[in-house]
């Protein structure tokens, strides 16, 4: 599994807790990825939107600018689903060479 990949199930199980807000997502990821660049992530948001795992809609205004908020589709569940069983596979295979 790549690190693109770990960034995107990572997007999705944040995603599968409820619509989070883009800049939530970015900050939370930010948090945990301190040497990934938040364009990367965006480009991840951006093209699970393109091919259907997500929607994008606009929240209410807070006196800032709309907030963008995103949600898994029926087939961002199946590929959050994909991924997940590809990470505990490996995590698996790993563990069993000992490595913690």
């Amino acid at each position: 599994m790549l690190k693109r990949d770990l960034l995107e199930l990572c997007l999705l199980h944040l995603m599968a807790q409820g619509d989070q807000y883009g800049y939530e997502l970015l900050r939370r990821l930010h948090d945990v990825f301190p040497d990934v660049q938040e364009s990367a992530i965006y480009a991840i948001l951006r093209q699970l939107c393109r091919e259907g795992a997500t929607e994008r809609y606009q929240g209410e205004a807070s006196g800032g600018p709309v907030r963008k908020y995103y949600r898994l589709t029926r087939d961002g569940w199946g590929r959050y689903d994909a991924l997940l069983k590809i990470w505990r596979d490996m995590r698996d295979a790993v563990a069993a060479l000992g490595i913690q």
